[in-house]
């Protein structure tokens, strides 16, 4: 990713933050991650976050999004080496409207599409929309992916420890850290 696109994306986040009303500190303004997921198409398949705790036991995070922009298929896998049955996490929209897609029964008219020319990477069609103060709990090892609507997104994530080096996506192009040049 492009500096000026990380640090562009760093400033529309902290504007997505403001206008959910989330209150944040210098320090976790100067730690927003922007995730392009090494796709190199950010505007369609990204997301910005801030990790406010990540320990043994639980994780909290904020993450943003812009209108129409994806965060690809994955699921959060057990690690038995570390004694890990995968993440349980509970979205919970702060601002706009998310739309996510889990395993279930498939939605006959789904309200979003993958990025044009990735649709092969999107499996699972189990529509749940999210508006700000609704909430969704998804199991480990459950294969979701979600989508910002046209007002963009703010989304909580509160869940058991997070490994997201060790998330397993559904396009094997994806890499989950972001390299800025």
């Amino acid at each position: 990713m492009k500096k000026e696109i990380y640090l562009r994306a760093r400033e529309r986040a902290l504007a997505l933050f403001q206008a959910a009303h989330i209150a944040l500190t210098s320090e976790e303004k100067d730690n927003v991650e922007v995730a392009d997921f090494g796709l190199n198409d950010f505007e369609r398949t990204g997301l910005m976050l801030i990790t406010y705790i990540n320990t043994s036991r639980c994780c909290a995070k904020e993450m943003a999004m812009l209108p129409g922009q994806t965060c690809p298929e994955h699921c959060h896998a057990p690690l038995p080496a570390r004694g890990y049955t995968g993440k349980e996490e509970t979205f919970r929209c702060r601002y706009g409207q998310c739309t996510l897609y889990v395993a279930g029964e498939p939605e006959k008219d789904p309200a979003c599409r993958p990025p044009e020319g990735d649709e092969a990477w999107y499996t699972v069609w189990h529509q749940v929309v999210l508006r700000p103060g609704e909430q969704y709990t998804i199991l480990p090892n459950t294969p979701h992916w979600f989508q910002a609507g046209p007002e963009g997104a703010v989304i909580s994530e509160f869940s058991t420890t997070s490994y997201d080096e060790y998330d397993i996506f559904t396009d094997p192009r994806v890499q989950r850290a972001p390299t800025v040049e």
